[in-house]
């Protein structure tokens, strides 16, 4: 068996999706995800330009083989372009694999360590009052884990909040030449921990609550934060400081309890061994797509299970639902599992990709058809051509560019 053909597909059906569909000579398909939010055209020339021209003619059983090639073969190696197309060859071969084999892909994996995958979702609001009807209304749903995030008074707008009320999707790439937003570290500080009383003053014990920093603090105030929080209970508090220098989140660990998660634009398994191998963090967020796909994630996440760190994957939109549907493959199989971030998709994104996940009472469950029980919709995808869309920049009050 070889593989006969490989190619590129982006569609926008409400925001921007790569997908990479590898077909054999024998007719069996596999799709893989190479979406990199606000530089997805990046990785469609990566792919298109590099990586297809020597996949055809390949076997397409040897997956290993495969990640050794692209990655070793590249020289040029790492980084969020190449590792997300490497991620996309990677998932799309786990999918055929499982299709050969007449199994869901988890089972290659060595089978379910649970019933159910826990996720969590996303409540936010400009004011408190809202954040907490957001929350509300998860519980309803029945998550058991929701991420707060509401804005800051002050500032005009806040990372995580969206426009409208019940939308089904926090998309921030809203523009093709980035929008600025304003921070303050002050305001923010100040403003966090009411937040949470509120949220334990009306939902008790019981509910998971989760805020995303999204990278903005300092060790020292990252610290200053956790410490605030701690009565709260936190199941995470993610992002608090840029990771570029790991030994950072060392200054953070000296003074909170609060546990940390980190690890969303991590793209390989140095990027986060210090984090790990220290115990330095709780969680670890890394992604199918953008850390070099199934193969590449299950060895963080062996690394991670020897460290008393479990899994926590960014599932945010930008992610599609091929990534969903491979995550939740992985996810069901590893023995350090933790949770699994989750925002639905819009009624569009669905029907280009229709899958066989499905949530319910707080769970989700990975297909049990055989791949990764996923596919996209190659004619439906047409209808959505790509629209140019960047990430914000983030700049404080006084003019200075910040982490956005």
């Amino acid at each position: 068996m070889k593989i006969a053909d490989a190619k590129v597909i982006v569609t926008c059906p409400g925001r921007n999706f790569v997908t990479l569909k590898i077909v054999t000579d024998e007719g069996i398909s596999g799709v893989g995800d190479a979406t990199l939010n606000g530089r997805e055209l990046a990785v469609a020339a990566y792919l298109n330009d590099h990586v297809i021209p020597v996949l055809l003619g390949r076997d397409p059983t040897r997956i290993e083989d495969t990640w050794q090639y692209l990655y070793r073969g590249a020289y040029w190696r790492r980084g969020p372009v190449t590792m997300s197309a490497i991620a996309a060859v990677d998932t799309a071969l786990w999918d055929i694999k499982g299709k050969l084999a007449g199994l869901p892909v988890y089972q290659l994996l060595g089978g379910r360590a649970r019933d159910g995958v826990t996720v969590y979702g996303h409540a936010n609001g400009e004011t408190v009052d809202e954040a907490m009807a957001e929350v509300a209304r998860y519980v309803e749903l029945g998550y058991r884990a929701v991420r707060v995030q509401t804005g800051v008074p002050g500032l005009a707008t806040t990372y995580g909040v969206t426009r409208e009320r019940g939308a089904l999707a926090y998309e921030p790439a809203d523009s093709a030449i980035p929008s600025e937003s304003v921070w303050s570290t002050r305001r923010y500080l100040a403003h966090v921990p009411t937040v949470f009383a509120s949220a334990r003053a009306e939902f008790g014990p019981d509910i998971q609550l989760l805020h995303d920093v999204h990278h903005r603090l300092t060790p020292i105030e990252a610290a200053r934060l956790g410490r605030e929080l701690e009565p709260y209970g936190l199941t995470w508090l993610e992002d608090p400081v840029p990771a570029e220098l790991q030994e950072g989140f060392r200054l953070i660990r000296q003074h909170t309890t609060t546990p940390l998660a980190v690890g969303e634009v991590f793209n390989t398994i140095w990027d986060c061994h210090q984090l790990i191998t220290e115990q330095l963090i709780d969680y670890i967020r890394t992604t199918v797509v953008h850390a070099g796909g199934i193969t590449h994630l299950r060895r963080i996440f062996d690394l991670a299970s020897l460290y008393h760190v479990r899994s926590g994957s960014h599932g945010a939109t930008d992610l599609s639902p091929v990534c969903m549907a491979a995550a939740l493959h992985v996810d069901i199989a590893i023995p350090n599992f933790g949770l699994q971030e989750y925002m639905r998709h819009t009624p569009e994104t669905d029907a280009v990709f229709p899958h066989g996940y499905r949530f319910a009472d707080g769970y989700l469950y990975p297909s049990d058809e055989p791949g990764l029980g996923v596919d996209i919709d190659e004619e439906l995808a047409a209808l959505y051509p790509y629209r140019p869309a960047s990430l914000p920049v983030n700049r404080l009050e006084d003019g200075t560019v910040h982490n956005w």
